[in-house]
């Protein structure tokens, strides 16, 4: 069976010109105008993967709120904003809200098939059977056959890029990561301030559950190192 892509895209001309590049590498496609058409099916069935403007008509940030509908109906799909509206802020809020990835519109179409497939690599990897599926780190555990993180008592919820990140982290413990290494090991092709943002977010994620957390340290100039248990 085909993976199946969902595009959000309010311009029917711009949706149909992805959604013929998608179908050409081998993805059935659904397309979708509005935010209120698109979380009707996904509440139905949701697609392998989804990939969302911001503005959706008359909804100025339409995309934002139905990324944060989609994560409450899964934290493992994974989803990509392409948008014009490239700014830090819009980069920083999508990212907040669970997307795995955020790209320019005016990225090309092999860029954006080259991070669709990335983001299913990295699916894939995750339910493939493993000698060593739990990765335990102190008060951290690791599942990498459930794709759950738990600190503690304490379940951590992460999207799909969030997990591969601190797994790269934690595999090796004390060992620096720099930006370009995190990227390669999580499969995924994106820039600096975008990797910057994914570690806060996970930073945020364990502090919520234990103000104390400390365990992603950032070696300024080189990158980050998950701190063994003292």
């Amino acid at each position: 069976m085909p993976r199946v892509i969902a595009v959000v895209e309010d311009e029917e001309a711009i949706r149909e010109n992805y959604a013929s590049a998608m179908r050409r590498q081998g993805y059935a496609v659904q397309g979708f105008a509005d935010r209120r058409s698109a979380l009707e099916a996904f509440r139905r069935a949701l697609p392998d993967l989804v990939v969302l403007d911001i503005g959706l008509g008359d909804e100025v940030e339409g995309g934002f709120e139905l990324c944060r509908e989609l994560r409450n109906l899964s934290v493992a799909l994974p989803i990509i904003f392409l948008t014009a509206r490239d700014s830090d802020l819009d980069i920083v809020s999508g990212l907040r809200l669970g997307a795995d990835d955020f790209l320019s519109k005016d990225a090309s179409l092999v860029h954006l098939l080259a991070r669709i497939a990335a983001l299913l690599r990295r699916v894939d990897a995750l339910q493939a059977p493993s000698t060593a599926n739990v990765i335990t780190r102190g008060a951290l555990s690791l599942d990498l056959d459930r794709m759950t993180v738990s600190w503690g008592d304490a379940v951590i919820v992460l999207t799909v890029t969030e997990f591969w990140i601190l797994h790269a982290l934690v595999r090796y413990p004390g060992h620096v990561k720099n930006r370009d290494q995190l990227m390669q090991e999580a499969n995924v092709l994106v820039d600096d301030a975008t990797i910057t943002s994914h570690i806060k977010r996970i930073r945020r994620k364990f502090e919520a559950n234990d103000t104390q957390f400390e365990a992603i340290e950032t070696v300024y100039g080189m990158g980050y190192r998950w701190l063994e248990p003292q």
